[in-house]
C-alpha cells in the first residue's frame, strides 16, 4: 500500500509540474511539439522572422518547435489548417495583417475574422519595399520608375503572393497614387513570385524587407522605394516614396500571432510570456535588426483591439483601390 501512495504521489507531483510549466496542457500533450503553420509561403517576410525566433520560444516554453508552411488560396488553407487543432497553445500561427484584409477581399470566407481565432500578440511591423527587375525596368529613382510605367500603360506587370494579400494591395495602392496602370499577377507564396521576379517573367512587387535584402545587396533587384513612413535602418540608402514626391504612399506590414479558438486565459498568457521573453533574446534582437523589423509585442487584450480596427482600416483601403471581392 505504501508503495503505490508513493507512487500516485509522484505522478501527481508530474502532473502539478506540468501545469506548472504550460498551463492549460496535460503532460501528455506537453510532450508534443508546438507547430507554427504558416499560411505564407517559404522565403515570406512572416517565415523569416518565425524561423528566426522559432529556437528561443521553445526554449522559453520548454518544448520542441517545427515550422510548417502551408501556403494557398492567399493564406487561408495555412489559418483553416491551423484553426482545426485543438486549442491547447500547442499549435498556432504567426500572420501578417493579410489576415485582417481578407474579409474586403474574398467572398466566402469559410471563417469570421477574428472571432474564429485566439489573437496572442501583434509582434511588431516589418517594412515594405517596392523592388523592381532592373533588366526589365531600368531606373535609379522613383521618378525615373513612374515615367517608364507611364509611358507603356498596362505594358509592364507586377507580382504578389495572392490576390487580397498586403503585398497586393500595397502595390494596387502605389499604382493608384502614381496614376500609372500595370497589371496583376497573383502567386501561390512569395517564394515562387521571387523567383519569377528574379527571372524577368515579372517586372515589379513589393515584398517584405527581411525576404528580398540579399537580392537587393546584389544587384539581382532594385529597390525603388520604402513604403513606410521612414527608412529602414536595415535598408538606409533607400529612400521613402513619401521623400520621392508621394507624400501620401504610406503602408505597412505589421505581423502577429494566433491561435485555434477557445484558448484558455492561463495558455495565452502563457504563450504571449513566451513570445517577450524569446523576442528580447540578444540574438533573436539582432536578427530582428538586421531584418529590419521593429518589435513591440502587444497584450492579448490589446491584439484583439489592434485585429478589429485594422480590418475596418483595410475595408477603406480596399475600397480606395477599388479591389473586387473573389
Amino acid at each position: 500500500m505504501k508503495q503505490n501512495i508513493t507512487r500516485r504521489a509522484a505522478l501527481a507531483a508530474l502532473s502539478s509540474a506540468a501545469a506548472v510549466a504550460f498551463p492549460g496542457l496535460s503532460w501528455a500533450q506537453a510532450d508534443r511539439p508546438l507547430k507554427f503553420i504558416l499560411p505564407n509561403a517559404t522565403g515570406s517576410g512572416v517565415d523569416a522572422i518565425t524561423r528566426a525566433a522559432a529556437p528561443a520560444i521553445g526554449k522559453a516554453l520548454g518544448v520542441n518547435v517545427v515550422v510548417e508552411n502551408q501556403a494557398g488560396a492567399s493564406g487561408v488553407i495555412g489559418l483553416q489548417a491551423m484553426a482545426k487543432n485543438p486549442p491547447d497553445g500547442l499549435t498556432l500561427s504567426v500572420v501578417s495583417n493579410n489576415v485582417v484584409i481578407f474579409p474586403s477581399v474574398i467572398k466566402n470566407l469559410p471563417f469570421e475574422m477574428p472571432a474564429d481565432f485566439t489573437p496572442i500578440a501583434v509582434l511588431g511591423a516589418t517594412p515594405l519595399v517596392l523592388v523592381a527587375n532592373p533588366q526589365k525596368i531600368p531606373t535609379s529613382s522613383s521618378r525615373e520608375f513612374i515615367a517608364a510605367l507611364r509611358a507603356k500603360p498596362d505594358g509592364y506587370n507586377f507580382g504578389s503572393g495572392g490576390t487580397g494579400t498586403i503585398l497586393h494591395l500595397a502595390a494596387e495602392m502605389f499604382v493608384d497614387e502614381a496614376r500609372v496602370k500595370a497589371r496583376h499577377i497573383p502567386y501561390k507564396g512569395v517564394g515562387p513570385m521571387v523567383t519569377d521576379l528574379l527571372g524577368g517573367q515579372i517586372d515589379f512587387a513589393v515584398l517584405a524587407l527581411p525576404s528580398v535584402q540579399q537580392h537587393i545587396k546584389s544587384g539581382a533587384l532594385k529597390a525603388v522605394g520604402m513604403c513606410g513612413d521612414k527608412r529602414s535602418a536595415a535598408a538606409p540608402d533607400v529612400p521613402t516614396f513619401v521623400e520621392q514626391g508621394l507624400p501620401t504612399y504610406v503602408i505597412d506590414a505589421w505581423f502577429g500571432v494566433l491561435g485555434p479558438k477557445g484558448m484558455s486565459a492561463a495558455t495565452v498568457k502563457k504563450v504571449n510570456d513566451a513570445l517577450v521573453q524569446a523576442f528580447n533574446d540578444p540574438a533573436v534582437k539582432e536578427v530582428m535588426a538586421k531584418q529590419g523589423n521593429t518589435i513591440a509585442i502587444s497584450t492579448p487584450e490589446h491584439a484583439q483591439r489592434i485585429f478589429r480596427s485594422e480590418m475596418e482600416r483595410f475595408a477603406a483601403l480596399v475600397k480606395k483601390v477599388g479591389i473586387e471581392p473573389q
